[in-house]
């Protein structure tokens, strides 16, 4: 992130990174695979090779895809928690969302029109204001502009965010996901890859992510101290361009963040598979402004209906996603870091 903004309460919010998954600024490497589902899924069908000697995907930019199955429609109003909505937000009968729609399959746009909200966190943005009786207004916005803005601007954010001390200093949060690192390797595994035993194995990951280091760094280190042959550690800018590397054969594993390989698999038609569990998890949360602690309250109420009904785990699953799947949401959880 480039620069802290105050909130109205004068709490900093800090310049830390989305996710936490991402070692650069602003971490908008994964949303460039949106822009290049259709592209990845089309080298797939093909066997072909997308990328150019940048290792950037070729070709236009395409309206995004939805796989989801999930309607908010079937949820039910809840009135006696919509009774309990703040007065401002009831007034105008609509739940406003920040998000930075960038950042498949979570939050991104799509549709014939590619102006879309789609991804499972703007279906469960959908399912609160249905649980509320409430229509829901999905904003695209700058993702370091999201917390500075919640009271004033957005009554809610929901664009990936994860909860650490530094942002829980500055807002409150409703924990609805875990998020980590997973591997991912051709269908029928046919290298025989096992993410116990990488060295001297071919391994693509995305710049500038810390599955590229400290991950992949310190384990191509314990390969070299033991005398073993390091990994070849093949880095490109594009998610999109690593998982058509692994489909063509040039990879023997690819690893990266646990939403991104439920994401290709689903995206590749299941030409890509987990191998593995996911490890190095960090829960994932809603924003609520932090001089709103009710309404916090009530949105992990909500969530925590939506698990109990099972609203939730069917949007999940429509985005391939449930590895992350929580059974109890919470309010500014206890975090490491």
């Amino acid at each position: 992130m480039s620069e802290s903004k105050s909130t109205p309460t004068s709490h900093q919010v800090p310049p830390t990174r989305r996710r936490g998954s991402m070692v650069r600024p602003a971490g908008r490497g994964p949303g460039t695979f949106v822009k290049g589902a259709i592209i990845l899924t089309t080298c797939v069908l093909a066997l072909s090779a997308c990328t150019n000697a940048s290792g950037s995907a070729a070709g236009p930019a395409p309206s995004g895809s939805s796989n989801s199955t999930f309607d908010a429609a079937s949820v039910t109003p809840d009135q006696t928690l919509a009774s309990q909505v703040p007065a401002a937000i009831k007034s105008k009968g609509t739940l406003i969302i920040g998000s930075d729609t960038t950042y498949a399959p979570a939050e991104f746009l799509g549709g014939a029109d590619n102006r879309t909200p789609m991804g499972y966190g703007v279906d469960l943005a959908k399912a609160i204001g249905a649980t509320l009786d409430l229509k829901v207004d999905v904003q695209t916005a700058e993702f370091t502009g999201i917390l500075p803005a919640l009271g004033p601007k957005y009554d809610l954010g929901i664009s990936s965010f994860s909860i650490t001390n530094e942002r829980l200093e500055a807002v409150n949060f409703v924990s609805y996901l875990n998020a980590g690192t997973t591997w991912a390797v051709r269908k029928g595994n046919p290298k025989k890859f096992s993410p116990d035993d990488v060295c001297g194995k071919s391994v693509g990951v995305q710049t500038g992510t810390t599955q590229e280091d400290p991950d992949l760094k310190n384990r191509n280190e314990e390969c070299i101290k033991a005398g073993k042959q390091p990994i070849n550690i093949v880095t490109l800018k594009n998610q999109t361009d690593v998982t058509t590397r692994l489909v063509n054969g040039s990879l023997d594993a690819m690893i990266a963040e646990s939403t991104l390989i439920g994401y290709a698999v689903q995206q590749t038609g299941g030409a890509v598979e987990k191998a593995g569990g996911v490890y190095n998890t960090s829960p994932v949360g809603i924003a609520v402004p932090k001089n709103d602690t009710a309404l916090a309250e009530l949105v992990q109420k909500v969530v925590a209906k939506l698990i109990a009904d099972g609203s939730y785990q069917r949007i999940l699953d429509s985005w391939n996603n449930s590895d992350g799947a929580i059974t109890s949401p919470e309010v500014n959880p206890a975090v490491k870091s």
